[in-house]
């Protein structure tokens, strides 16, 4: 993300686990328990909402979104909860009066001022917190990020910061309003599995112990990046693909944790639960885990084969399920954590390996990289559905490619161009964007929604938004599910004269748009 953003790379060298534990843990299969206490549960409210999935926004984007921009699409996708890698005013800004709820960051390279002056401390809340909230919902600040690992030079600073910051915040009477944290790598933990097992990196005990207590005594939440990505990395043949991707197992193949016996289906609730049980071996139990970041990336290089859109889709799909499903863990079965996506755009400035590049849910030029499945999961996307789709012209593109794409679709591709003549439905707005979304569309459904029919060489994409207006209703309309979606073929040749003046400028993408198809011709 920013430049104090934690590489993946050293996600996969620090989350080594114990073979032979994990051996254990996948081979025995007696039956079910599932002993767990509910200290936590009055804990639970960052935010003081239910369960949810929200995503995290990086910076290393060499076509960023304008602030503007951004909110507006965070507002399309029905974006509820949103983390920043700093805390840019102008993005606070515009954030203000949506109701869109941010945990803002203290990058890693100014916890030495933060950490030695309570005074920079002060400053730094007045300056990132007081000076927005509460028009803009401001919920936690993020101390750092992974800096007991990744920095641990800056380690003796964090709780000095954490504690500065918060006595910050009790003079400005926000403390009960906004929670502190520090986001944290899962490899703090060792033995992670079997989870009963679990226990914090005892090198570290001198730092983790104080913040646990910060936050019990704060009822302020763990903050984890969770990846099970780099769980199944590190052990492939051991850690089945299934079982990182959330997919149904046979009860054979689900982990059984020998102490307890408590049986687990995904990789992430195993996550979880290791910190819980590393927690109560401390003899905390009122500390509830927020995900600040999990994820899946979509592409990789030869040694990361497992980084493909499939896997991506299928795991972040499942993650959104499985949060608002609101199932728990098999230890804390009451205890959903809410989950923050490792993120919402592609970021192409990221340095090798390609996966780091390759995490996002969006290009940045906001088309989606892939297609989520995850109709039903909530009010997290508006108007879901993954069976009604519709293609449309994407943003962005030049006049002359989508004419010329308009053009091939009225004609050789012989959609039916009818609605888009003079004095017709579809004729307003009277421009080249319009007239194609519809054109393109109309394509879209006749060839069945088949594979490669929406490209038109990278100037259309596949939204499940229903870009119907006014009377202007598109073929794949739930509007005309009662008339007849049959497509006449016509050779209509396409409007020539389109204005650049009237480009509709709005997006029609959802979060649960997605998956780029290919050539037209």
């Amino acid at each position: 993300m920013g430049n104090n953003q934690t590489s993946h790379l050293s996600l996969m060298a620090n989350s080594k686990l114990t073979l032979s534990l994990l051996f254990l843990f996948f081979l025995i299969t007696p039956f079910k328990a599932s002993p767990f206490n509910r200290e936590i549960k009055e804990q639970q409210k960052l935010g003081r909402e239910e369960p949810y999935v929200g995503v995290n926004i990086g910076t290393d984007v060499s076509n960023n979104l304008s602030p503007t921009d951004l909110v507006s699409f965070l507002q399309l996708q029905k974006i509820t909860h949103v983390r920043l890698y700093d805390a840019d005013g102008d993005i606070l800004k515009a954030l203000a009066k949506t109701k869109i709820r941010v945990i803002i960051s203290v990058p890693n390279n100014q916890l030495i001022g933060i950490g030695t002056s309570n005074s920079t401390a002060a400053t730094w809340i007045g300056r990132n917190v007081v000076a927005y909230y509460p028009d803009t919902l401001i919920i936690a600040v993020a101390v750092g990020d992974e800096v007991l690992t990744s920095v641990p030079s800056s380690a003796p600073l964090l709780i000095p910061a954490i504690e500065s910051l918060y006595a910050a915040l009790v003079a400005a009477n926000l403390h009960t309003e906004i929670k502190i944290s520090t986001p944290n790598s899962a490899s703090i933990i060792l033995d992670p599995f079997p989870p009963s097992q679990a226990f914090f990196n005892q090198t570290l005990s001198q730092y983790i112990s104080p913040l646990l207590q910060f936050l019990s005594r704060t009822q302020s939440p763990l903050m984890m990046n969770l990846y099970p990505y780099y769980v199944f990395m590190q052990n492939k043949g051991v850690v089945p693909l299934d079982n990182s991707l959330f997919k149904p197992l046979t009860p054979s193949k689900e982990m059984v944790d020998p102490n307890t016996l408590l049986h687990y289906t995904n990789v992430l609730d195993a996550m979880l639960d290791s910190v819980y049980f590393s927690m109560k071996n401390l003899n905390i139990t009122d500390i509830p885990v927020l995900v600040t970041e999990s994820g899946w990336p979509s592409k990789g290089d030869s040694k990361e084969p497992y980084a493909t859109i499939d896997n991506a889709d299928t795991y972040n799909s499942n993650l959104i399920k499985h949060v608002f499903d609101r199932t728990g863990t098999p230890l804390h079965p009451e205890i959903t954590s809410s989950v923050y996506i490792y993120e919402l755009l592609n970021e192409d400035l990221r340095s090798p390996p390609i996966s780091e590049a390759n995490w996002g849910l969006f290009n940045s030029n906001k088309s989606p990289v892939y297609l989520l499945h995850v109709s039903g999961s909530g009010s997290f996307l508006a108007n879901d559905t993954t069976n009604q789709t519709f293609c449309v012209a994407m943003d962005d593109v030049d006049q002359k490619t989508l004419q010329t794409a308009l053009d091939w679709a009225c004609g050789p591709g012989r959609a039916n161009c009818t609605e888009i003549q003079a004095g017709e439905s579809c004729y307003q707005p009277n421009n080249v964007k319009n007239h194609a979304s519809y054109a393109f569309d109309s394509y879209y459904q006749k060839e069945g929604k088949s594979s490669g029919s929406c490209d038109f060489k990278g100037a259309a994409m596949i939204t499940t938004t229903d870009p119907s207006h006014g009377s202007c209703i598109f073929l794949g309309s739930k509007q005309v599910s009662n008339k007849t979606k049959q497509v006449v073929n016509s050779t209509v040749a396409s409007v020539s004269s389109h204005h650049p003046s009237g480009m509709d400028s709005g997006l029609f993408v959802f979060l649960a748009s997605i998956l780029l198809l290919h050539s037209f011709s």
